[in-house]
């Protein structure tokens, strides 16, 4: 593919390409009016730990609105998050991530992805469409954001970061051993990858979490902390629903509507752990901003 040769042209030069100055393209009118119109049918209410549940008259409404929750909770993990999906994380961070850039692109091609767009169901282009338009919407309301990188998003790039996971697979392939088979030592591959292997025991990987009784503790609670390794904002939790039955609740990765672990909900309008009365973010949609109102929440659930 033409952007692979392109990379390892750059790795085989010890370039990188100067970060673009970044100009956030301008908003049609038609373009606005249709968030508007979508935003009209979304609500966003915050619960005591600030944990946003979203509903939409339909499921791509919904989607709209998790998009534009996450963006508002933090769009720079949101943004980056895309970045390092899309392998263009050395653009912002430069030369050292290169490898990593390479790793992902080894898996993931945009042209790949923008066909796989076109030739998904209906159905899920809609929520593809809504994933963009809920991101770019809010860049559209809040100008004072500047992003690093990617000023408008694409359906297309929702397939680039769906597997829900930190790594995955993907991180089965080694940045040393990509280092040493393209980088520019002259040395035999075999022999460079051979120095990469150090005989000691593999270090444990994945996912960890602590329980620490209220006996030892300092307030007299338990403690609970699960994937301490990973930013605060990797996994936030959100609940979703729509009026076409949806009703989920989950830790959501930046940005993305897929989800590793779904607890669903056993009546629509259900909202677990919710406080009895919560701020609403009512969408009034106007030509700069959007304006926020403030609404009793009287849906209430058995523990």
């Amino acid at each position: 593919m033409p952007a692979r040769r392109a990379l390892f042209a750059a790795i085989a030069c010890g370039a990188v390409a100067a970060p673009p100055v970044l100009a956030a393209p301008a908003v049609s009118v038609t373009d606005m009016a249709r968030w508007q119109a979508q935003a009209a049918h979304v609500s966003i209410a915050r619960d005591t730990w600030g944990v946003p549940h979203v509903t939409g008259k339909t499921d791509a409404d919904a989607v709209f609105g998790l998009m534009y929750a996450q963006a508002e909770d933090d769009f720079p993990r949101v943004e980056l998050n895309y970045i390092n999906a899309m392998g263009r994380l050395a653009e912002v961070e430069g030369e050292r991530e290169l490898y990593r850039d390479l790793r992902m692109k080894l898996f993931i091609d945009p042209l790949e992805l923008q066909a796989q767009y076109r030739a998904s169901p209906p159905w899920l282009r809609k929520l593809m469409d809504a994933f963009a338009d809920g991101l770019n919407f809010y860049l559209a309301t809040h100008p004072h954001v500047k992003p690093r990188l990617i000023t408008h998003f694409e359906p297309w790039m929702a397939l680039s970061f769906s597997e829900g996971s930190i790594g995955g697979d993907i991180e089965s392939v080694k940045l040393a051993q990509l280092e040493a088979f393209y980088g520019q030592q002259a040395r035999p591959a075999t022999v460079a990858l051979a120095s990469v292997e150090t005989g000691l025991e593999p270090e444990p990987s994945g996912s960890n979490g602590f329980a620490i009784a209220p006996a030892i503790t300092k307030n007299g609670h338990a403690l609970l902390m699960i994937n301490p390794h990973t930013s605060f904002y990797f996994r936030p939790e959100v609940q979703v629903t729509s009026g076409e039955g949806l009703n989920a609740m989950a830790p959501s990765p930046g940005a993305s509507f897929s989800s590793t672990r779904v607890s669903t909900t056993a009546s629509a309008g259900c909202i677990p752990r919710a406080a009895a009365t919560s701020s609403t973010n009512t969408w009034k949609a106007s030509s700069t901003r959007m304006a926020r109102g403030s609404t009793a929440m009287t849906a209430a659930c058995a523990p």
